[in-house]
């Protein structure tokens, strides 16, 4: 059905099928991926394969690949893909690459999904489902966080990085910047950095 739908010959003018294949290493082959889109039935032409190298946890807006092959490619293409992370870091960098694709004319077909045109009623839904459950993901690490940070307060844990700087030395540098000296000077003394230095004046002497 999916064949038959980009293949060109049931319409005019043909209908160009693109292939985005990305690995985060080196040591990965992109060609497993092609297989896997050429076994699925899909026929694309060697000069529209764009694979890269790139980590995944990096936006697909600064991925060299794809904003190649966003250049290459024009309304009423297809584009496939192995997996919705090839086109974006997490749910809502792959939506909103989903619906760019949309606003070009572009479909946008992932086999993970059984290969489903992703801009299509029901690839929609799907992704609605995905985003959805992203988003509960999201919320209960935001409240676990916050459960944990919660916890420890109560316990009288301190938060936050240590300090770098023991009490007497706090008490040095507040003492030492009110006699005039620089900050960038102290800090240069006691082997850190301005910031340190700047907390350590800032701090309230305990």
């Amino acid at each position: 059905m999916i064949l038959d739908d980009i293949s060109g010959q049931n319409s005019s003018p043909v209908t160009r099928t693109f292939a985005y294949a990305r690995v985060s290493t080196i040591e990965q082959d992109p060609e497993n991926q092609i297989r896997e889109i050429v076994a699925a039935g899909f026929v694309v032409e060697p000069h529209r394969i764009i694979a890269e190298t790139v980590s995944g946890s990096q936006a697909i807006a600064h991925r060299k690949g794809f904003a190649r092959l966003l250049d290459k490619m024009e309304r009423g293409d297809v584009l496939v893909v192995t997996k919705l992370d090839r086109l974006g870091r997490d749910a809502i960098d792959v939506s909103t690459t989903v619906t760019k694709l949309e606003t070009l004319g572009i479909r946008v077909h992932c086999l993970a999904l059984g290969g489903v045109d992703l801009t299509s009623s029901a690839g929609k839904l799907t992704m609605g489902v995905i985003n959805a459950v992203a988003q509960f993901e999201r919320d209960l690490l935001i409240e676990r966080t916050q459960s944990g940070l919660a916890r420890a307060k109560a316990q009288g844990k301190t938060l936050g990085r240590p300090s770098t700087l023991s009490a007497d030395e706090h008490a040095l540098v507040r003492e030492r910047i009110a006699g005039g000296e620089a900050v960038s000077s102290i800090a240069r003394d006691m082997g850190t950095s301005r910031q340190t230095i700047m907390r350590a004046r800032d701090s309230e002497p305990k």
